[in-house]
């Protein structure tokens, strides 16, 4: 038997099913995926988009920000964040579908994966909510504005971090 690269790796190898049956499997986000439509013409992102998300279930999955889950998600967590300035909870990414983002479909957040060992015992993640008011209906605006041609309006050109 050879010797494992480090103890997280010897602590899979002996058991693996065990150590994995828990772990960062929720989706960052399920809303507009293709898995989701039930649209008579095969459109997911207008037939899903976030702002249904908090009010329909979904089928196939479910998603959260920093979620965590067993493998078939049958028990899932996630963080809800509110910042008392907002007129929703925020339960998951907000984002773009591909016809409302100048560059198509994207994510309008910041958050960073920092760290991780194998068997999911130590996650460390940075997600940056701002603590005015999120500014959803400027971030569709002025990306539906801009022309392909033209950089996406993120969340750090919104001057809510400065």
């Amino acid at each position: 038997m050879t010797n494992p690269a480090s103890v997280e790796h010897a602590r899979l190898s002996t058991d693996g099913e065990r150590w994995k049956a828990w772990g960062p499997y929720l989706s960052e986000r399920q809303w507009g995926t293709v898995r989701e439509d039930y649209s008579p013409h095969g459109n997911a992102w207008e037939y899903f988009p976030h702002d249904h998300a908090r009010s329909r279930a979904y089928r196939w999955g479910e998603d959260g920000i920093a979620g965590f889950s067993d493998r078939e998600q049958r028990l899932c967590f996630a963080l809800a964040l509110w910042n008392g300035r907002d007129p929703i909870l925020k339960e998951r990414l907000f984002g773009l579908t591909n016809g409302e983002g100048n560059h198509g479909e994207d994510v309008k957040e910041l958050y960073y994966y920092l760290d991780a060992t194998p068997t999911h015992s130590y996650l460390k993640m940075l997600y940056k909510y701002p603590q005015a008011e999120y500014p959803y209906g400027r971030l569709l605006e002025e990306n539906r504005r801009r022309g392909i041609g033209q950089p996406e309006f993120e969340l750090v050109d919104s001057g809510l971090f400065e």
